[in-house]
C-alpha cells in the first residue's frame, strides 16, 4: 500500500480548488457548488416567481397599473434572505474544534448535503481532517475524513479531502475511489491527474489511458492540464512510449521565469529527450531547473539519466 508516487503529482494541497464556488450550471440538481443567485428569468413556468410584477389593466390601454405584489414580493425575498444570513451565523457560532477554520463556502456545502442535527459533528471532522492535511499528518487526515463521510457521504468537500490524503499515503484503492467520487458529486476534473497517476501506480494502463482521454474530452483549468501532461508522459515513458512522451510535453520557447508548474513539465521533458538519447536538448532543460530550483526533486536521478546517454 506504501507504494511509491512516481510522478510526484502534488496533491496534497488542501482542498485543491479556490475558495470560490462555480457559478457553472452544468452541476445538475446537487446544488454543490453552484452560484447562490436566484434566477429572474420568466422560464419557470406557473411558478409566479421571476414574472413581471406589473397587471394588465386590459387590452387597447398600453400601460399597466402597480399592484401590491410588488412590495410583498420584496419584504417575502428580504425576509427570506435574512433568515439564511441568521441561520449561517448561528451555524458559525456553533463551530468547535478545527471547524472554526473552515471557509463559509464549505460550511454551506457541507450544511446543503447533510441532515442538520449532523452537521456540527461533520464540520468538526472535517476541520480536523483539513488541519491535518495542511499539516502532513495525512493518516491522521484520512480518520477524520472518515469520520465525517459517515456522518455526509454526499459533500464533494470531505470525499475530496479523503482521496487526496489516502494519495499521500499511498493507499491507491481509497484514493481513486473517493476521487471519482469528488469527481461524480462536484463535476470537476481538478483531481483527474491525481486519479491517472494513482491508475499508473496500479498498473492499469488501459484505464489511465481512458483518463487521459476524459480529461482531453472535458479539459480544465491550466494548471490542470499541465499536470495532466507531465503524469501521461510519465506514464507513457514507463511503458517505453519516449516519442509519444516527447510529443505530450516537447517545450516550445523556455520561460525566462518558470514556476513550479513549467519545471514539472521541463523535468519531464529532460528525462523524455535523454530516453532519445539527445543529450544536448536533456541537458538545456536540466540546467533551466537546477537554476531556477537547486532542490527540485528527482534532480539527481534526471542527471544519472543524461550521464548514461
Amino acid at each position: 500500500m506504501a507504494q511509491q508516487n512516481r510522478s510526484g503529482s502534488k496533491g496534497g494541497s488542501g482542498y485543491g480548488r479556490s475558495n470560490r464556488k462555480s457559478t457553472g450550471g452544468s452541476r445538475g440538481g446537487s446544488g454543490y457548488g453552484k452560484s447562490n443567485r436566484k434566477s429572474t428569468g420568466g422560464s419557470r413556468g406557473g411558478s409566479g416567481y421571476g414574472r413581471s410584477d406589473r397587471e394588465s389593466t386590459g387590452a387597447g390601454r398600453g400601460r399597466s397599473k402597480s399592484t401590491g405584489r410588488r412590495k410583498e414580493f420584496t419584504a417575502t425575498t428580504r425576509d427570506v434572505e435574512r433568515q439564511r444570513q441568521e441561520s449561517r451565523a448561528k451555524r458559525r457560532r456553533d463551530l468547535t474544534g478545527a471547524a472554526v477554520n473552515l471557509p463559509n463556502w464549505v460550511i454551506e456545502d457541507v450544511a446543503r448535503v447533510t441532515p442538520t442535527d449532523r452537521v456540527a459533528p461533520t464540520l468538526e471532522a472535517l476541520g480536523a481532517a483539513s488541519e491535518a492535511l495542511g499539516e502532513g499528518k495525512y493518516q491522521v487526515a484520512m480518520r477524520h475524513g472518515l469520520r465525517a463521510k459517515s456522518l455526509a457521504p454526499q459533500s464533494a468537500t470531505i470525499r475530496e479531502t479523503i482521496g487526496l490524503a489516502a494519495y499521500r499515503v499511498g493507499d491507491w484503492a481509497t484514493a481513486i475511489t473517493e476521487l471519482r467520487a469528488y469527481r461524480r458529486i462536484a463535476g470537476e476534473t481538478t483531481h483527474l491527474p491525481i486519479e491517472m497517476d494513482v491508475l499508473r501506480a496500479q498498473g492499469r494502463t488501459e484505464d489511465v489511458e481512458k483518463a487521459w482521454q476524459e480529461l482531453q474530452k472535458r479539459g480544465g483549468h491550466g494548471l490542470v492540464m499541465n499536470e495532466g501532461m507531465v503524469v501521461y508522459a510519465s506514464f507513457l515513458l514507463d511503458e517505453g512510449r519516449a516519442k509519444e512522451a516527447w510529443k505530450i510535453v516537447e517545450p516550445g520557447r523556455l520561460e525566462k521565469s518558470p514556476n513550479e508548474g513549467h519545471l514539472r513539465l521541463y523535468f519531464v521533458a529532460a528525462r523524455t529527450a535523454a530516453a532519445l538519447g539527445d543529450r544536448q536538448r536533456a541537458r538545456q532543460l536540466s540546467d533551466v531547473i537546477v537554476m531556477t530550483d537547486p532542490s527540485f526533486p528527482g534532480y539527481e536521478q534526471l542527471e544519472a539519466e543524461i550521464a548514461a546517454i
